[in-house]
């Protein structure tokens, strides 16, 4: 097995990754920004280098400067996480090149599943169907891409090719607004994963976003871990995930050739490691392939709570060459998994982004409960990087007991010295349709109740206002409340009485 891993990631990723290591027995090596310098990873790994400027570009995208460290630290491997590196065939091919493991597929699958116009090109060449959208591989210029629009249809999405979680795409609705759309796309993309290129593709209203994650060794071995439902979303930016999934129910026929479907996708491409193959299900339960994530995905944990396995540890085991530790026979899904991604943002305030000093953070426990965090008190949440701070996942028997350990759990945790989004998730727990499942890709910018609406933001601050004097009123009433005694006289003057009755 390997004896030293670096980590090219940050946050909440990075101690997941380096707790498996732990376990198995390796050491670990973190890299960090200045921003990060006092960050749980550095904390908690066993070396720690310092990479340049807060600013991703200058930092957690300096593949060169990564793999120099990687070598003179005497890593043999480097676990790029998700995010920043994670997609790039590029850094890959350079890893290898410089005598370091990879961890994660090989450049030729990332480059033909990585790019996502590629990717649905060469699944669909598989048989696979894909959602209608701009096909071959290959950059598209704007005016190629606003000659396609039309022949695809409104709406439909700009999309990054280089990467997911919501950046770098863009809805559109008609041709005359999506020339500056196309640009605002390219800048987005190009600052979260150093490529401007972009796709088009048709939005399915109504739809339901299913994923399945896959496992592949290096012995040509392909299984499937089953579904994640990732429906609920904000601006394509997920928010809560859950499994098994409440579109799929107790259709085992569907669910069986999804997954089926989705180890074809892997194999299409001779894939290796972890990885997620994404799809929207219609409300006629056709699904169609989204795209493939060449990497972990942050909802991993949900698959890790209802399965029993660790995919960061046979990540690793994958990687050094051991085949995959389950046959697909032998995969159990065991009751209900619900992630929450707690994000630094003021839900009573369109979701800004909020910055700050963590004053508090006192996390949920018990049982069923699992908390993936990057933050401690002190540290000081920056704007550089993704708002998502930490992670809570539950597990329960029965889908109705995850929802209410989870209401339980999100009513304990407490982060001070910043807004999160709690509020929006506790308000959640309480809808009708999360709660029978019933629920699409558009639930909560359509549906759900405007928690943040920045006109109630005042109203919000006066109740809270009331309550605290309200409290404060009753805790002092409570403490000069006289209890009958023996003597009827002050709880003081009775306890100093001389000839009080004894015990």
């Amino acid at each position: 097995m390997f004896k030293k891993i670096l980590i090219a990631n940050r946050g909440e990723i990075a101690v997941r990754i380096q707790r498996a290591c732990r376990e198995l027995g390796i050491e670990t090596v973190a890299v960090f920004s200045e921003a990060d310098r006092q960050a749980l990873h550095v904390r908690y790994a066993d070396e720690a280098y310092p990479l340049g400027p807060a600013p991703s570009r200058d930092s957690y995208l300096r593949g060169d400067k990564i793999i120099d460290i990687a070598r003179k630290c005497g890593a043999e491997a480097i676990h790029p996480g998700y995010g920043f590196l994670a997609e790039r065939a590029d850094f890959a091919a350079a890893c290898a090149d410089a005598g370091l493991v990879f961890i994660g597929p090989k450049p030729s699958s990332i480059a033909a599943m990585g790019d996502k116009a590629a990717a649905r090109a060469t699944v669909a060449k598989a048989g696979v169907t894909v959602v209608p959208g701009t096909e071959g591989q290959g950059a598209l210029r704007d005016e190629e891409l606003l000659a396609l629009a039309p022949k695809i249809g409104f709406p439909l999405l700009i999309k990054a090719t280089a990467g997911g979680g919501g950046k770098g795409m863009r809805e559109v609705k008609t041709l005359e607004e999506m020339p500056d759309l196309l640009q605002s796309a390219r800048r987005e993309a190009e600052a979260a994963f150093g490529d401007s290129n972009v796709y088009l593709e048709k939005l399915v209203e109504g739809a339901h976003h299913v994923e399945f994650q896959i496992l592949a060794d290096q012995l040509g071995n392909v299984i499937h871990l089953g579904e994640r439902e990732c429906s609920i979303q904000r601006r394509h930016q997920k928010l809560i995930e859950e499994s098994p999934s409440p579109t799929l129910g107790n259709n085992e026929s569907l669910r069986r050739r999804m997954g089926e479907v989705a180890v074809q996708a892997a194999r299409s491409v001779d894939y290796t490691n972890a990885g997620t193959i994404e799809f929207l299900v219609d409300n006629d339960c056709n699904f169609y392939f989204l795209e493939m994530n060449t990497r972990l995905q942050v909802e991993h944990p949900v698959t890790e709570m209802v399965t029993g396995l660790d995919i960061v540890a046979e990540q690793i085991r994958i990687a050094y060459g051991l085949p995959l530790s389950h046959r697909q026979e032998e995969i159990r899904w065991r009751g209900a998994a619900i992630e929450c991604r707690i994000n630094t943002e003021d839900p009573y305030n369109n979701f800004v982004p909020s910055a700050g000093r963590i004053t508090l953070t006192q996390m949920p426990t018990g049982p069923g409960v699992r908390v993936d965090t990057g933050v401690h008190i002190g540290y000081e949440v920056t704007p550089y990087y993704d708002p998502l701070i930490a992670k809570l996942i539950v597990w329960g028997e029965t889908r109705t007991q995850a929802i209410v350990r989870l209401r339980r759990a999100l009513e304990e945790y407490r982060i001070a010295g910043v807004r999160t989004n709690i509020p929006f998730h506790q308000s959640m727990m309480a809808t009708y349709p999360f709660l029978t499942g019933n629920y699409d890709t558009r639930f909560v910018e359509e549906q759900f109740p405007s928690i943040d609406a920045a006109e109630n933001r005042e109203l919000y601050l006066d109740i809270a206002a009331l309550l605290a004097v309200l409290v404060a009123h009753r805790e002092t009433e409570r403490r000069s409340q006289v209890y009958s005694r023996p003597v009827r006289r002050s709880n003081w003057k009775w306890a100093a009485c001389p000839d009080r009755p004894r015990r």
